[in-house]
């Protein structure tokens, strides 16, 4: 029996949306790392002093988590209320034009504004991107769609290393700006989510409101158990990674650890890791069985890098594949978040989500300079690193599977708290 048009039509439809949210993700994931991937160069072009690079460097990441955590939220409420399309136009603007301005930044708190301005663009990117592809594919078929924009989208830090490798710092951000502008244009002919259409034409539903996500005792709950779950994949990247070279000194490494290159093997780690969980989801019919599997093996290779003393640089690159592999379930979290709530909730929570577990970095980073300061910077990194994942598995047990759950619902206003 051959397909009608308007099948074929609407695969066509499909394939150009996953493709498009692809892109925008992997444009995504260049901006949101370039900081770490040429933040020792860049500090050290504006005047930041050795001694003083960690604490600065944090002090900007921290700014641009800030900014996604804000932006979060902004981006969540108008997904649901004005759509996911001008959630996506919108935000990719906003970190274009920021990161084109980062190019030109003298100093340090203008670098760490510009950060945050590029965080707020960031945040809207991979929510919506998430969303449309959950409520336009079907339930048995759409892990595969959002493992594919994980996929190609986390290449981005490949591209960034490259990019950071060829060009000086500053160009490195007016290719990060641009390519986002050419993105602009190949977004013109994707459409908006048939799901999200059919819920505005309900006045009487509540669209992206804070109140029925934060008011309601069961919706809260599940909400922050949510965002626990993802809680081990930014400290990885963000401390563990970020922060190679004064770890490596501290395991005697023979050699400086590259932050930069150590990012790009995790995220061509995190990419197959990516693929290999969403494929493994659709083998168990389970998104939770994945991501603990995914969660205890990201303690053992990052147990394994905190005590690899002599470490080379090349052997730290294969560790950092192999570690990238472990928090390679990004796709799935996110997409457990998506398929917890309604459709008049889901772009708020889809956006806020991933982009709280990012801006979560900014306590985790308190925290663990407080650990630094009592037990020194190795045994600081082991206390987050065990802490982290008991968090994520507690409340993965709490979650349920919602793998076969379909998503063409509404959260009512007012839903008894169990």
């Amino acid at each position: 029996m051959t397909a009608s048009p308007l099948q074929n039509n609407s695969n066509k439809n499909i394939i150009l949306l996953v493709l498009v949210a692809s892109l925008g993700y992997f444009v995504d994931i260049y901006d949101l790392l370039i900081f770490s991937i040429v933040r020792i160069q860049s500090l050290k072009d504006i005047g930041v002093l050795e001694r003083e690079m960690r604490q600065m460097g944090e002090y900007i990441l921290n700014m641009q988590m800030a900014g996604l955590l804000i932006g979060g939220i902004i981006w969540g409420v108008m997904g649901d209320r004005y759509g996911r399309l001008k959630v996506l136009f919108g935000s990719i603007l906003l970190y274009s034009i920021a990161n084109i301005c980062n190019g030109f930044v003298q100093d340090v708190n203008m670098y760490a504004f510009i950060r945050f301005i590029a965080g707020i663009g960031l945040a809207g990117e991979l929510g919506a991107g998430i969303t449309l592809v959950a409520e336009t594919m079907p339930k048995e078929k759409r892990g595969y769609g959002t493992m594919m924009v994980a996929v190609v989208g986390l290449f981005g830090a490949v591209a960034a290393k490259e990019v950071s490798h060829y060009f000086d710092w500053r160009n490195a951000y007016f290719v990060g700006g641009g390519l986002g502008i050419v993105l602009l244009f190949l977004r013109l002919g994707i459409f908006e989510s048939g799901m999200f259409e059919q819920t505005a034409k309900n006045s009487q539903v509540k669209k992206g409101s804070l109140g029925m996500l934060l008011g309601n005792k069961s919706r809260l709950v599940k909400y922050i158990h949510c965002i626990l779950i993802g809680l081990p994949l930014w400290f990885v990247v963000g401390i563990l990674l970020t922060q190679a070279p004064e770890i490596g000194r501290h395991l005697e490494a023979k050699g400086v650890l590259d932050a930069g290159s150590g990012i790009m093997f995790a995220y061509i780690g995190i990419s197959f890791g990516d693929l290999v969980a969403g494929l493994l989801s659709q083998l168990l019919k389970s998104r939770k069985k994945v991501i603990l599997i995914f969660c205890l093996f990201t303690l053992g290779s990052c147990t394994y890098y905190l005590n690899y003393k002599g470490i080379t640089p090349t052997q730290f690159n294969y560790l950092a594949f192999i570690i990238g592999l472990g928090v390679g379930y990004w796709a799935n979290f996110v997409t457990i978040a998506a398929e917890q709530f309604g459709t008049n909730l889901r772009a708020t929570v889809t956006t806020t989500v991933p982009n709280f577990v990012r801006g979560a970095l900014i306590p985790i980073t308190l925290l663990f300079e407080v650990f630094v300061k009592k037990f020194s910077l190795i045994p600081a990194a082991y206390i987050m690193l065990f802490l982290l994942v008991a968090i994520a598995l507690f409340s993965l047990s709490r979650l349920r599977e919602s793998f076969h759950k379909d998503l063409d619902y509404i959260e009512e206003d007012a839903v008894p708290a169990v």
